[in-house]
């Protein structure tokens, strides 16, 4: 099956118009937690819609898929993937991706992810989203499985940009290059995380605005905010951690107002994987999020923490 979507750019300060947007509302979500499964349920509360890793859920049955089905049927569903390993040098898993065909396939998602990233090496898996040297050979190898995950889920997929640490020589292509040719080759989406976009900014010294806006926005469906937490490098220098434990940092809303001001209202999840608090708490950063995307016009926005 071939995919082909067109995509565009927009003049600073002027949203982009998104040729292909991706079923999710154009309002804020939360991770969907076992802690709160029981909550959510007895207050529905007023959200966009839920997301939830997929590879908690590839069993047959079990309690998260009883109260999944359950708020399956109040809310939409976004279903984000970190094990495909879609920038590995080997194949792709055939049987976790069928796995997740058929996890797809009972939820019917408004919206699927995944990262650009490896976790996966001469039959072992790492617990962790290792950054790729951005180079054609890599090109040639995402964009082929980009195309064949497409294939068999029968469906768009948006791919996340990276939080990276490292970077590597052998790069001959900066990131968001490298984002931009793999969505116009394959026809897929894009997953901002403006989180990745500010941390990764900060470990490497280059500028997360001028990264977000030479993205291909136009093809972005649906935002990642987050926390992070800060170190040190060996050199002593400052190094964020993408650890989706701590509320999301002013500089991140800031960098978030930055985005919908080119984009124009979008999705958007409030990730919180650790030290995850009372579901009130997240209810609250998604109405902040919710108020940025109500004034999502250029003449309207104002930043503020």
């Amino acid at each position: 099956m071939t995919m082909q979507f067109s995509h565009g750019s927009s003049a600073r300060g002027a949203p982009v118009r998104r040729t292909h947007p991706d079923g999710l509302p154009d309002r804020a979500g939360l991770g969907l937690k076992p802690q709160h499964f029981a909550e959510i349920l007895a207050t529905g509360p007023d959200l966009g819609f839920f997301e939830i890793h997929a590879e908690n859920y590839l069993v047959a049955g079990g309690p998260f898929h009883h109260y999944l089905r359950r708020i399956r049927d109040r809310y939409p569903l976004s279903i984000h993937g970190v094990g495909l390993s879609i920038g590995a040098e080997g194949p792709l898993d055939a049987t976790h991706l069928d796995r997740l065909a058929a996890l797809l396939d009972r939820y019917e998602p408004q919206s699927f992810s995944e990262h650009l990233a490896w976790s996966t090496h001469g039959g072992a898996f790492f617990n962790d989203l290792l950054p790729l040297p951005y180079n054609l050979a890599t090109l040639n190898r995402v964009c082929d499985h980009v195309g064949q995950v497409q294939e068999r889920l029968r469906r768009r997929i948006l791919l996340e940009n990276p939080a990276t640490y490292v970077e590597f020589a052998a790069s001959t292509l900066d990131e968001a290059a490298f984002i931009t040719e793999v969505v116009r080759r394959t026809g897929c989406g894009l997953l901002l995380d403006v989180n990745n976009a500010y941390v990764s900014g900060v470990n490497h010294h280059r500028d997360p605005q001028a990264y977000i806006a030479a993205l291909p926005l136009s093809e972005v469906g649906e935002i990642h905010l987050a926390g992070f937490a800060e170190d040190r490098d060996a050199a002593g220098a400052p190094l964020l951690i993408d650890t989706h434990g701590a509320p999301i940092a002013a500089a991140v809303w800031e960098l978030y107002a930055f985005a919908l001001e080119r984009l124009g209202p979008t999705p958007t999840l409030i990730e919180r994987d650790n030290d995850i608090p009372p579901l009130p708490v997240l209810v609250a950063e998604a109405r902040c999020a919710e108020r940025w995307i109500g004034s999502a016009r250029p003449d309207r926005l104002e930043v503020s923490a």
